[in-house]
């Protein structure tokens, strides 16, 4: 049996947060972006109607502007100032909770020092007060040690993304980043804080740059785990698309706590809520 749910109303609705790979674009093997059908039409008809949006990626290996610009290569309009990723708001958190202490980055390059520029001081031993775990292409075992021995004596772990992966051209790809946040937390028994979907650190972020509380958003996108817990953790009204990798789930046996407030095949449907 499949659950299935109606259109919801959204012209009521005064900001809009959408996920990036399996619900506005696919990535071919090549890594560029497809845009999928409506994806573009959708964000034309939203900014038509003078209300915001952002596109909250879990991706981490570049920053807000080159991930933008990337899309709009592929065909996709999005604006830098439209584009959040968990570094966005990893940084703001950072700045709340652990102003001006040592960090270990376990990250891209160009992340790592995005966040140096930004006013983290890196660190690379025990004396850390955070541990930060974005997407690694190689990780240095060595490392690893002395951040759990920094977690061990108390620094905080955080993740950018503490799920299995996200929707490629064949299927899921698995989180680098997850497996090195997992490593850590089993050998130090400590509970990663995650910082980007879904967790209020994100939702605080989408607040922060739409200017609007979670309860006047709608939030659309193709996890299950991530895009719609991280709209229920704000309240907004949620829209799951089967686009990517929550296709085949059977929703029927999903928690009423956990469902979406619809289900779409594709963006193109949203179109016509507006």
């Amino acid at each position: 049996m499949t659950w299935w749910c109606g259109a919801v109303r959204l012209d009521d609705v005064r900001g809009f947060v959408f996920d990036v790979d399996g619900s506005l674009v696919h990535r071919g093997s090549d890594f560029r972006a497809r845009p999928l059908p409506g994806a573009v039409e959708l964000l034309n008809a939203i900014r038509a109607s003078g209300r915001p949006l952002v596109l909250f990626t879990n991706g981490s290996h570049v920053g807000p502007e080159a991930f933008a610009r990337g899309l709009r290569e592929d065909g996709l309009p999005v604006e830098d100032h439209e584009l959040l990723t968990p570094v966005c708001s990893a940084l703001s958190y950072l700045a709340r909770r652990h102003p001006g202490q040592p960090v270990i980055v376990f990250a891209s390059e160009a992340t790592a020092g995005r966040m140096a520029r930004a006013g983290v001081p890196l660190a690379d031993g025990e004396e850390a007060e955070a541990v930060f775990v974005a997407h690694v292409d190689e990780v240095d075992l060595d490392r690893m040690v002395r951040a759990a021995r920094a977690v061990s004596r108390g620094a905080r772990l955080l993740t950018a993304n503490y799920q299995r992966g996200y929707w490629g051209a064949d299927g899921l790809v698995f989180s680098r980043g997850a497996m090195v946040t997992a490593g850590i937390a089993r050998v130090t028994g400590a509970r990663p804080v995650v910082v980007g979907k879904p967790s209020k650190a994100a939702v605080r972020e989408i607040g922060d740059r739409l200017g609007l509380p979670g309860d006047q958003l709608a939030v659309i996108g193709d996890d299950l785990d991530m895009d719609i817990e991280l709209g229920r953790l704000g309240g907004s009204r949620t829209i799951l698309v089967r686009s990517g990798i929550s296709g085949d789930v059977d929703l029927a046996r999903v928690p009423e706590r956990r469902r979406p407030d619809a289900v779409v095949d594709g963006v193109e449907e949203v179109l016509g809520w507006l």
